[in-house]
């Protein structure tokens, strides 16, 4: 039996080199993805890592699995374990971009998680992620952060 998993597509008004920059940049994933900053040098095998923004801790990471730019970008992910927590496995983010006249196709396949109730948990949060990526992309200014989230005591980016 597979383990539980997500897909999540959306339409984006960008070019695949745009969303692509978007994806890769820390400077840009600050703007979009709530002052996460990602870190990698995208060849595979090397490591990616993932920084909060205001205290450069760091917050998640994995490895880069596959980087074909820009088509198509997969890496290993795990949050980070706090002090007297027990790690949890890597799990599996797949990123694709198919370039359309004008636009470009984006699929997120979130997979390899432990369970259906942490499938749900990624789900709920890469919705305001992915939503304020593509806001970003299309206007320039990402959503405001969804205060809902960090409410519940989930954190607000991912």
């Amino acid at each position: 039996m597979s383990k539980p998993h997500f897909i999540y597509v959306t339409f984006i008004l960008t070019t695949a080199e745009k969303l692509w920059n978007a994806l890769t940049r820390g400077d840009l994933t600050q703007r979009y993805w709530y002052d996460r900053r990602i870190e990698s040098d995208w060849q595979v095998g090397s490591p990616v890592r993932f920084f909060d923004g205001d205290s450069d801790v760091l917050t998640d990471s994995g490895e880069i699995l596959v980087c074909d730019p820009p088509r198509q970008l997969i890496y290993t992910f795990r949050p980070e374990a706090g002090e007297g927590e027990e790690a949890m496995d890597f799990s599996r983010v797949s990123f694709g971009i198919e370039s359309l006249p004008g636009m470009v196709k984006f699929t997120l396949i979130h997979d390899q998680l432990p369970d259906q109730e942490m499938a749900n948990a990624f789900r709920e949060g890469w919705a305001p992620i992915l939503s304020s990526l593509k806001t970003f992309l299309e206007t320039g200014e990402p959503m405001p952060r969804i205060r809902k989230l960090e409410e519940e005591g989930r954190p607000a980016a991912g």
